[in-house]
């Protein structure tokens, strides 16, 4: 199936050294990989918020084992950027004090998600094509993308969805791939280039083909030893796959 019922079992719990009246459950939840944490956060402020003062109480973020959570990364990238070979559930600690100002962006607004999220679907869909159906869409298809992510309706989402994974039979594929390589090992932010799915000579550009021209590391281990994991929605693929099945696909 396509990707779209990828959950996440995740436990929250209260930082110790944030005061409550009495003891703070943990609070569970299944959470969609292709969401964001912002738009989960309402149920988990709900729950710990029964249980401390009201004036203990100022903007809540997310950590994990010493991490802030970036609320603008996609919850599936957080997981397999963070946690992806520990035991489920992932154990994310809630905090309402002492927001990490120079690690995390505010998030004063679902508005701020959705500018984000849509920014990111015209950039890609720039790269696809030259902007040409997003741009044909209506305001309410945009709407209807974004009320299918944030209410995690896959159907909704997939209706509107479908029409930017399309291409002419005669281009074999998408004018340039939209991809981000994100990496574990360091704080630049991601890798972005322009990359097409289909060679001059016609033949099928592969993963390992993408990775060998934008992040050739990732695929020679320097000591012979060291092997990259290269996850795409917590899956390994072979570097054999097209990048455009997989750019359509997941």
């Amino acid at each position: 199936s396509r990707c779209g019922f990828g959950r996440i079992p995740t436990c929250f719990t209260l930082y110790q050294d944030e005061i409550t009246e009495r003891e703070a459950e943990p609070y569970y939840l299944l959470l969609p990989r292709i969401s964001y944490l912002t738009l989960v956060t309402d149920k988990v402020k709900k729950h710990f918020q029964k249980v401390m003062r009201q004036e203990e109480i100022n903007e809540i973020w997310f950590e994990y084992e010493g991490t802030p959570l970036k609320w603008h990364y996609p919850i599936g990238l957080l997981f397999d950027l963070h946690a992806s070979n520990t035991a489920l559930p992932w154990n994310i600690t809630v905090h309402f004090k002492n927001f990490p100002e120079k690690d995390l962006l505010h998030c004063h607004s679902k508005d701020v998600i959705e500018a984000h999220f849509m920014a990111c679907i015209k950039e890609a869909d720039a790269l696809k094509h030259k902007s040409q159906v997003i741009n044909e869409m209506q305001k309410k298809d945009h709407k209807q993308l974004w009320m299918g992510l944030q209410n995690d309706k896959f159907e909704q989402f997939w209706a509107i969805n479908r029409k930017l994974m399309e291409y002419p039979p005669e281009d074999n594929g998408f004018r340039y791939i939209p991809f981000r390589i994100y990496q574990a090992t360091t704080e630049r932010p991601f890798i972005q280039k322009l990359f097409r799915p289909i060679a001059s000579g016609g033949q099928l550009h592969t993963l390992g083909d993408l990775l060998k021209d934008v992040c050739p590391s990732a695929i020679t281990p320097e000591d012979g030893e060291k092997k990259t994991q290269i996850m795409i929605h917590g899956i390994e693929p072979m570097l054999e796959t097209p990048i455009q099945w997989l750019s359509e696909h997941m």
